[in-house]
């Protein structure tokens, strides 16, 4: 399997920022992943744009590679904390606030898909109408028996009738032996 991988580093955004974006691309075709990659809002896009192509570049330039970026999907892709720059920002009152400004190692791999193996029958099928009767058993024919609606309507009527006869009966000797 052809894999191909490119890293930009020290790009000027947090990682957590860079990983939001990233997500979106994960498991996705090159070419899916390059046009949300490019009708994305965030600033950091276009850099992770960027690198997809590289790894895609690398990985076309590879021995035994088909070179077609159609058949290529993001394998995987992270944001790496980089060092932060730090800063001073002066605060009312003589104090100070400080500013760290951060970056990120991005990193995007792609994979080439397997081809799908097609299998082959053993023996060309024979013409003519025997071969369709061996290739394929008959199946019997089924039929759901179905009920009519005037049937469900008597069913519903005689449940309705034992239910009544149930309530109406006579008192059972447990309740007239209180009774005495």
């Amino acid at each position: 399997m052809i894999e191909g991988r490119a890293t930009a580093r020290y790009v000027r955004t947090s990682a957590q920022k860079a990983g939001l974006v990233m997500d979106l691309i994960r498991g996705k075709n090159v070419d899916l992943a390059l046009s949300t990659l490019r009708f994305s809002g965030k600033r950091i896009a276009k850099d992770i744009e960027k690198v997809l192509r590289s790894a895609v570049a690398n990985a076309q330039q590879k021995d035994g590679a088909s070179g077609d970026a159609d058949r290529m999907f993001v394998a995987g892709c992270y944001a790496d904390q980089g060092p932060s720059q730090k800063r001073i920002r002066p605060a009312p009152m003589g104090r100070a606030f400080r500013i760290q400004k951060r970056t990120a190692h991005l990193t995007v791999q792609v994979e080439e898909r397997p081809q799908a193996v097609v299998r082959v029958p053993a023996r060309p099928p024979e013409s003519g109408a025997d071969a369709a009767a061996t290739d394929r058993p008959e199946k019997p024919a089924r039929r759901k028996a179905r009920k009519s609606p005037q049937s469900s309507a008597s069913e519903s009527d005689a449940m309705k009738a034992t239910a009544t006869t149930e309530d109406t009966a006579a008192p059972t000797e447990s309740a007239t032996k209180e009774s005495d």
